[in-house]
Parts: structure tokens; sequence; C-alpha cells
């Protein structure tokens, strides 16, 4: 019985906190994910959301380029990465790069150039750098978003640099911004089973306090619902409040619910794709505890248009862009479309609510 009040007096603690903005510990967290009050959350988060970005939701048109998915990581938690010498291999080479970009200058109001990649095991950096460059001049005004912590920590492995030389590097070829892809879970526990051969919790979190005191912005994530705990999922959003608030640079925090199909993770652990009721209180709880976040992504296409319209509704208040082409979660059984056009953007945030206000990567409206 004194157990039962003690929970009850947390959940009642932290719903206070929710509702009036306060800062959330991790146990109140739990407590609220506990609590399973959806539309309280919901409630909260839109009125933390609005706090931040009033009526606006963003969207950017911007075009993603995969350049290999030939990849020396072989993470069990990856559908994308093939081995060198699989016949499903390919690397994009400079002309193949060029036709992307030719392809890109066609788009009206393009403003971002999105690249993630595998880790290729015998690509030289040389030619990442000269990706970087190839963009910038192709597209002087368009934004290089480029290469996730994961990817800049395995270029100071390969090339016996450190993080703030290789990020030197980067941005003085015309880096603009980092994503924020492979933070995964930030817990060594989970990352020795999901990508043992990836960066460490400490490598992830070091490049991007690097990143932010070179003034390169970025955007931080979280993949959520595969072996983690739920602690350990508010754990690793207390671990990006806490760089955010000693550096103020993070942009935009984005979630990425596992997509279990073809993986080796996935057949291992019987796991399945989590469903909507797990996506929307996730997204609420981001908004209402990453509080020095302004701004929260609901990526379509790694949620669905739909259940991303029904985020708009619990704190997030960014769509993310056109995309153009994915392949890394398509690989991984994602069902959506390859793209999406600026009419269907607006469509989507005009029958939340909202008003769409296209941005750049830095968020200034176009």
């Amino acid at each position: 019985m004194t157990e039962k009040i003690s929970r009850d007096e947390n959940i009642l603690a932290a719903r206070e906190k929710a509702e009036q903005g306060g800062r959330l510990s991790v146990d109140d967290a739990l407590a609220l994910y506990e609590d399973n009050d959806l539309l309280f959350l919901g409630r909260c988060a839109r009125q933390a959301k609005e706090r931040a970005s009033g009526r606006a939701v963003y969207y950017t048109v911007n075009r993603h380029i995969n350049l290999t998915n030939i990849c020396s990581s072989n993470c069990p938690l990856c559908a994308f990465q093939v081995e060198a010498g699989d016949a499903r291999g390919y690397v994009l080479e400079s002309a193949d790069i060029a036709r992307i970009l030719d392809d890109a200058k066609r788009v009206k109001n393009l403003s971002e150039i999105h690249i993630v990649s595998a880790l290729h095991p015998d690509k030289p950096f040389d030619y990442y750098v000269n990706v970087v460059r190839q963009v910038k001049a192709a597209l002087p005004d368009a934004d290089c978003k480029a290469f996730t912590p994961v990817e800049v920590v395995n270029f100071a492995r390969t090339t016996g640099r450190s993080i703030r030389e290789i990020l030197t590097i980067l941005k003085d070829a015309g880096l603009d911004s980092l994503p924020g892809g492979g933070a995964e879970i930030l817990s060594d526990r989970v990352r020795k089973i999901i990508c043992p051969k990836k960066a460490t919790a400490a490598e992830w979190a070091l490049t991007m306090r690097t990143a932010h005191a070179l003034g390169i912005r970025t955007n931080a994530s979280m993949m959520y619902g595969h072996i983690e705990t739920v602690r350990e999922r508010f754990e690793h959003l207390q671990t990006l409040r806490d760089i955010q608030d000693d550096t103020h640079g993070f942009q935009a925090f984005m979630l990425f619910p596992f997509h279990p199909a073809h993986t080796k993770l996935g057949e291992e652990y019987h796991l399945a794709r989590v469903g909507a009721w797990e996506d929307l209180k996730m997204m609420a709880l981001s908004r209402l505890f990453l509080d020095n976040i302004a701004h929260v992504k609901a990526f379509w296409i790694m949620m669905t248009l739909p259940i991303a319209e029904l985020a708009l509704q619990f704190g997030a208040d960014d769509l993310d862009g056109t995309i153009g082409e994915e392949k890394i979660i398509h690989a991984a059984g994602a069902k959506t479309q390859a793209g999406i056009t600026k009419t269907q953007l607006k469509k989507i945030i005009r029958e939340a609510g909202y008003e769409p206000v296209e941005r750049d990567t830095f968020y200034r409206a176009r």
C-alpha cells in the first residue's frame, strides 16, 4: 500500500511539473510514462511547443544522398549495410554525385543537401572532403548537412587525426552542419549489442560538443523501440539536455522508431515495430524533457505521414523536408514514399491547425 501511495505521489508531482513547464528529472519522465495518460501528455507537450515556436510548424526543401551502403561496422540494427564484395554494394563516385546535384539544381528553393552513409572500409577521408566541396561548388546557396558523429569518429580513427581536426577540415571544405544520427541510445550497454563497432556514447557526445565549440550547429536524435529500457531512453535525453545546457548547439531533436525488418537485431530478439501510441507518448515526453531544444521533428519518413501529422499535436513543430530519396530506413522495412511535395507538407500542417513555415537548415524562414 505504501509503495502505491509513493508511486501515485510521484505521478502527481511529475504531472504538476509537466503542466507548469518545469524541468523534468529522469524519474519524473518515468512516472509520466507509466501513468500513460496520452491526452494529458499531448496537452502539456503542445503547450511547450507553442511556448517555443508559437503556431509555426516548419519544413524544408531538401535532398538526401546516401553515398554508399558498403560498411565495415556490420551493426545488427542495420538493414542498409552490406560487406565489401557483396553484389548489392554500391558507391557513388564524383560523376554519380554530379548527376544527383544536377537534378537538385532543378528543385525550386532547395535549401539543404543531407548526406549520411555507411562506414566504407577503403574510401579515404579525402573522398568525403571532396564530396562536401562538390556540393558547395554545385549548390553554393544550399546548406551542406553531412556526416553523423559515428562517421566523424570513423574518419578520426582511420586517419589518426583528432575529432577536432576532422571537423575543422570538413568545415573549411564547406560543411555547414551535422545531422543527429548514430546516437541510437547513448548507453554503452545497449551499444555493445546493437552497434558494437560504432562510436561509443562518449565519442558521440564529444563529437557534438566539439562541433558546437567550432561553431557547427547540429541536430540530435534517439532511436527507440529495440532492446533499450525505458529508463535508458530518458537517460539518453538527459545526456542531450546536458550537452545543450553547456553548448546551445543543438538546433532540433528527432525520434527514430526502430524498424526491425531485415535486421539481425530484429530477428534475434523477435522485435516488432512499436505502435502509434508509443510514438506519440515518446514524442510528447521528449518535448517536455528537452526543454532547452527549440525544435522537435516528426520525421515522417520514419513515422509515416498519419502519425507525423498527429505528432504535431504532441509537441512536434517540424516535419523535416521533401527528402527526394532515402535508402537507409527503407532498407529496414519503412513503407513510406521516397519523397513528398511542399504542397503535401503544407496541407498536413494546416490540417493540424498550424501555420506552415518553409525554413533553411538554421530555421530561418524562406
